[in-house]
């Protein structure tokens, strides 16, 4: 329960259900708690539905509510941002704002990320490719190694990001192996990933089962091409066959941060 958006809560949350393989979580997720009413309709759901509450309120008066109700209905509950509100109040000797959602503002920031998402979505699967310059990053790889939504993750972040499909028989447009601010990192897979996702996605239209898009022998040139590519430029490169979009996501930050102190350096 938060009286903000409860992504933290969510990301906290999922970390530690994860480390119990054999437990598998339900979750009551109950954004922007910020009054008395609000409060109610939490505690109702609650008592029909109790468990571990994790919350996060700078109002006291709701937070001395919601813990009350959970020593009635014993649910173990914590403040989730309390340890780390502490640590900060004690190392700056300053007193903290409890203002709700705080973290939520239309600064400079904000409207960076929007500009990064509206960049993305007009530079998604190889639109618009003789304005890569103006990218922070750029994404390569064949059909079906995540391009898209990790594109869009890092969007979010704040990071302009171009995804460009290498095609069988199709040249990358042309300004792709000249580019000199972003960074281009190329997405591969094992040809057994490709393959099943790209099995996947053809029962979703109804394609023909003999696809060259699904031949193993086909999908391994094309991984090998775009290995062949990224090594001609030393981009880098991540095998996502195992990873989830975030952990790619946070490989690629990594890199860019690089490549920025590279770029400060020449």
């Amino acid at each position: 329960m938060s009286d903000s958006t409860g992504e933290t809560l969510i990301a906290v949350s999922r970390a530690a259900a994860a480390q119990y393989e054999t437990v598998s979580a339900i979750e009551h997720v109950y954004p922007l708690i910020r009054n008395e009413a609000q409060l109610d309709r939490v505690i109702v759901g609650l008592e029909n539905a109790p468990g571990i509450v994790l919350y996060t309120l700078v109002d006291q008066a709701l937070a001395k509510r919601l813990e009350t109700a959970c020593a009635q209905f014993g649910c173990p509950c914590l403040s989730v941002l309390d340890p780390v509100l502490s640590i900060f109040q004690a190392y700056l000797g300053l007193s903290y704002t409890h203002r709700p959602g705080a973290q939520h503002v239309l600064n400079s920031d904000y409207f960076k990320r929007i500009d990064a998402l509206n960049y993305t979505m007009m530079h998604d699967d190889g639109q618009q490719g003789q304005d890569l310059e103006g990218a922070d990053i750029i994404l390569v790889g064949v059909s079906r190694t995540s391009k898209t939504p990790t594109s869009i993750y890092l969007a979010n972040r704040g990071y302009k990001t171009a995804n460009v499909p290498l095609v069988p028989g199709i040249l990358p447009p042309d300004g792709l192996e000249t580019v000199k601010k972003p960074l281009v990192v190329g997405l591969v897979a094992s040809p057994e990933r490709i393959v099943q996702i790209r099995q996947n996605r053809l029962l979703t239209l109804n394609a023909p089962e003999n696809s060259p898009y699904i031949d193993k022998t086909a999908v391994t040139e094309e991984i090998a091409h775009s290995r062949r590519l990224c090594a001609r430029h030393n981009w880098p490169m991540i095998d996502v066959s195992r990873r989830s979009i975030e952990e790619t996501a946070a490989a690629i930050i990594d890199l860019y941060r690089d490549h920025l102190r590279q770029r400060e350096v020449q």
